[in-house]
């Protein structure tokens, strides 16, 4: 399983020798360091545990989990992998160059957050009737009937807009350069530009 730790930078385009233009989005990769394995007999399932960039200071109890490491990482991620390939020993680096151009991934990270929302933004309501003395025009409505008592679990409602973990799938890696430490993605990616964004080897 290929992953990467990856902040957005942005959009931008290239042009193809038959004049096709291509939307990209921008991803920053520092050097990863392997920190910890997770096994089938001690954990229960496989994985490894990445961390990337600098921490100016750790909390003891992470202090002591990465101390073998050698490193004070400020991102940490773990990737589920059926077998642990012998090169990504605690303590190993991996930089940009794990993905190739035309590999195909799938990007994990959160949406932009928009604060609190009404019905009409956040589920696409209509909006009420504006003559003959309606007063209802952005109100959510009935939300329960008489019996039972109570609302339902999952009634469409105002709330948090926003600010969830979405997977993008279906990417392609457009470029990439290890000099820079930037890969370029097919399309838009969730989150804001400096979020922080989980590329994968596609799974389906």
């Amino acid at each position: 399983m290929k992953a990467l730790i990856t902040r957005k930078v942005g959009m931008t385009n290239t042009i193809a020798d038959d004049g096709v233009v291509q939307a990209i989005t921008l991803l920053s990769v520092a050097d990863h360091t392997v920190l910890h394995h997770k096994t089938h007999e001690k954990d229960g399932y496989s994985a490894v545990q990445f961390g990337t960039e600098t921490a100016k200071r750790l909390s003891k109890s992470v202090a002591g989990h990465v101390k073998n490491a050698k490193v004070m990482p400020k991102i940490i991620r773990e990737i589920r992998m059926d077998e642990i390939p012998e090169e990504l020993n605690v303590g190993s680096k991996i930089s940009a160059d794990v993905f190739s151009v035309g590999d195909k991934v799938q990007v994990t990270g959160l949406t932009k957050g928009k604060g609190w929302a009404g019905t009409i933004r956040r589920h696409n309501f209509h909006r009420g009737r504006k003559t003959h003395g309606g007063r209802s025009y952005r109100r959510p409505g009935s939300i329960g009937s008489m019996y039972p008592q109570h609302i339902f679990k999952g009634t469409r409602m105002a709330g948090h807009l926003g600010h969830e973990q979405i997977t993008v799938r279906g990417l392609k890696i457009a470029l990439v350069d290890t000099e820079l430490g930037v890969i370029g993605v097919t399309g838009a990616v969730p989150g804001p530009n400096k979020g922080i964004l989980l590329v994968k080897e596609a799974t389906r």
